[in-house]
């Protein structure tokens, strides 16, 4: 476990960054409490599910995890509390691939939770309590230059402090880093983060947070991703469930089918695909191939219960690309002129 301290810039592993990580992740790291129910509650009702389950999530460590999963070589920047459950996730990290050497710990504020109930459909609803990763602040973006200097791919997402997912996004503009922003959970706030982001990637939801009009619809859609995709340096992508995503580049709008594959559970769909994104470019693939990539990787994910335990192997997503089953291309992926959004 990391040393602590009350100076957040004391608060550091000293340690020797990967020769040359290919994704380094800033930022959560929490305890997912998750039960499966039948049904999940309306406001006021209570439902009972099955026994408490206890598992490593955040959507830093998921992504991490994912990255690790897929091959490339990942470290993470996060930061635990001092108690049983940030050694637990600590020690998860590790055993997935992951690097935490440069993982910091809060003396006071508590390793992260999130509340999460997953109905029969494998639709959830999740609250999220940031304890410790609260803490994660721009002086420990600044001591991990060497790791963010090295790094090929910089993911951040919005459970930890935006002035520090900032400073890390400026910092790997700088080294000429390729970024990837899921600005989840949805933030207006994400708007000054663009400038510095390549590729943005969103689900309707989050998306409707930064463009001030609801994602509805598949013209809706379209208009989004491509207003985007003009904030940000280089692409945006749109993710739409059951109806696959949209990736927009100053080229074109491509739409990328979901396949259609039972759904378990959903909650670290969005995190397989943003790892499984920067897996790819970090290999230099091509925008369209990295997103089909990943788009596979979630398909696998929603069909397994939990979130890290449900990451895929490069050699599960190798294997579902080679005999995937059926693409949805349903209704709600085409515009009024019949073409798929």
């Amino acid at each position: 476990m990391a040393a602590t301290g009350a100076n957040p810039a004391d608060n550091v592993r000293a340690c020797v960054p990967l020769a040359r990580p290919d994704v380094l992740v800033v930022g959560s790291v929490n305890t997912d409490l998750v039960v499966a129910v039948p049904a999940l509650p309306d406001a006021g009702e209570t439902v009972l599910g099955d026994d408490l389950q206890r598992i490593g999530g955040g959507k830093g460590a998921n992504q991490a995890v994912a990255a690790a999963r897929l091959g490339a070589r990942t470290a993470l920047l996060a930061c635990v509390g001092v108690d049983g459950l940030g050694d637990a996730r600590l020690a998860e990290l590790a055993a997935y691939g992951v690097d935490v050497s440069g993982v910091v710990t809060d003396p006071v504020r508590p390793t992260g939770a999130a509340l999460i109930l997953v109905d029969s459909a494998g639709e959830n609803v999740i609250a999220v309590a940031p304890g410790a990763n609260s803490a994660l602040s721009p002086a420990h973006v600044a001591a991990a230059e060497a790791s963010l200097a090295a790094c090929r791919v910089l993911v951040c997402q919005l459970e930890v402090p935006a002035p520090t997912v900032q400073a890390a996004l400026e910092r790997a503009r700088d080294n000429n880093t390729t970024t990837i922003l899921n600005a989840a959970p949805g933030n207006p706030a994400a708007d000054a983060l663009l400038p510095s982001t390549d590729v943005l990637v969103v689900n309707r939801a989050e998306a409707a947070s930064l463009v001030g009009h609801e994602v509805d619809s598949p013209a809706a859609a379209r208009r989004a991703a491509a207003g985007l995709q003009k904030r940000t340096r280089q692409a945006a992508i749109l993710t739409l469930g059951a109806e696959g995503s949209l990736l927009a580049t100053p080229e074109a709008i491509e739409h990328f089918p979901a396949w259609q594959a039972p759904t378990v559970d959903a909650t670290a769909a969005g995190d397989a695909f943003v790892g499984a994104l920067a897996v790819e470019l970090a290999r230099d693939s091509a925008l369209p191939s990295a997103a089909r990539f990943a788009t596979a990787a979630a398909a696998i994910t929603v069909g397994r219960f939990g979130a890290q335990p449900a990451l895929p192997s490069r050699a599960e997503v190798s294997a579902f690309l080679r005999h995937p089953p059926v693409a949805a291309r349903t209704e709600a992926c085409h515009d009024s002129t019949g073409g798929c959004v």
